[in-house]
């Protein structure tokens, strides 16, 4: 498995040099562009999901650890989280957003039966995970409810109300949208309020955070050692990575609007990674200095990284039910709702019983990379070296947009 990672991971970095030589000044459109803020919160929200206001507390003490784990010795705690998390890693999404929005109304690779059978079936897969590791997570941070380790009662009626809330956002794009803003709002507001806890009064200061932030630093200094998995536990990380890659692409191409391909990728690289790194940052001086976090802290973490796993699942139900023709226009609302809510609640279940593992999705999803590269070496080269634009339908509905703007 470790060697299939890393042909995919290389293959994908080659690709985005490609895409930026090649295509670099191409004007982006999706076929629903929206403005500039709104692209980037829809792709922030949907890109991510519970595990980035969940994991990092639990994962510091372990990349401290370097008896058990010396493959962390190169750089420090927060720098490895925020290696796992941001930067580098949403090169993945670019790839994938810039084939969808300009490569695939080409090639049409993903409307071959078989390929879209298979890309469906990865997102469902990642739909279950994503509502899994809520379920999870949920014991360490509200102790209370049961005995901090134990999956109880509660926690299944939580995961299974938040499943129930994502199917019925989905039925809307407005809800989607509107979702998007509302969730990175409130990602801001726990940063900006546990910052306030940690760095003012008799916990810390200012001149702590701007300590603890350089640690950041260490990460772009070392920035090739993320690149190939440092060990199985890395290995995770990228294969969930890719699990998620195509299905957030194919999503968000839909909503560029006039971005350049260059300022795509900086877009993905940098304005995700700049919440990502002062959010981890707090999170490490809770950590390193042992500050408490139960209680309300942990509670409001529960409540923002539940919309995030909303926000996340409506996006990607939204996603397949387009795909597979299961809209509620065809389907119904009520109809819709129970399909959906049943066969997510099912696959988390799965989950928990091991019966699935998301790296078997991520490794599924390199060989769709693949199959797709020598698709179009086969049988749509001509078509792809003539690209020298996004789709002319989406460009004259955008020059209306702006128009009318």
């Amino acid at each position: 498995m470790t060697f299939w990672l890393s042909a995919g991971i290389l293959f994908t970095f080659t690709a985005i040099i490609f895409a930026l030589i090649r295509w670099g000044n191409v004007k982006l459109v999706g076929v629903t562009p929206v403005h500039t803020f709104t692209f980037i919160a829809i792709l922030f929200t949907s890109g991510l999901d519970v595990g980035l206001i969940m994991f990092p507390l639990t994962e510091f003490a372990g990349y401290a650890d370097l008896a058990n784990s010396p493959e962390y010795g190169f750089t420090n705690p927060l720098a490895i989280e925020f290696g796992f998390w941001a930067f580098l890693i949403w090169g993945f999404y670019f790839l994938t957003c810039f084939y969808f929005c300009v490569i695939e109304p080409k090639v049409k690779f993903f409307e071959i039966g078989l390929v879209k059978l298979i890309n469906n079936v990865v997102i469902i897969g990642t739909c279950a995970f994503t509502a899994y590791l809520l379920l999870s997570n949920l014991p360490w941070y509200l102790p209370q409810v049961g005995d901090g380790e134990t999956i109880v009662g509660t926690f299944y009626l939580i995961v299974f109300a938040v499943i129930a809330a994502a199917v019925y956002s989905s039925t809307s794009l407005r809800y989607v949208r509107l979702l998007s803003l509302a969730t990175t709002w409130l990602f801001i507001g726990l940063i900006a309020l546990m910052w306030v806890g940690a760095f003012t009064g008799e916990n810390g200061s200012v001149g702590d955070f701007v300590s603890t932030f350089s640690l950041l630093g260490s990460y772009f200094g070392n920035i090739h050692q993320f690149v190939l998995p440092l060990n199985d536990y890395h290995e995770f990380y990228l294969f969930w990575w890719f699990a998620w890659s195509i299905m957030i692409g194919q999503f968000t191409s839909r909503f560029v609007g006039g971005l350049r391909t260059y300022q795509v990728l900086a877009a993905m690289l940098i304005f995700p990674s700049i919440p990502i790194a002062l959010w981890f940052t707090v999170l490490y001086y809770y950590s390193s200095q042992g500050l408490d976090t139960s209680g309300f802290y942990n509670l409001a973490m529960v409540v923002v990284g539940i919309t995030f796993v909303i926000n996340s699942l409506d996006s990607l139900i939204r996603l397949y039910t387009d795909n597979l023709g299961m809209t509620v226009a065809r389907l119904g609302k009520m109809k819709y709702f129970i399909l959906n809510l049943v066969a997510l609640s099912l696959l988390t279940l799965l989950f928990k019983l091991d019966f699935l593992q998301i790296q078997w999705i991520g490794a599924l999803v390199i060989g769709i990379f693949f199959c797709c590269l020598g698709y179009i070496l086969v049988k749509r080269y001509r078509e792809v070296a003539s690209i020298n634009a996004s789709p002319e339908e989406n460009l004259v509905d955008f020059r209306k947009i702006e128009m009318v703007n």
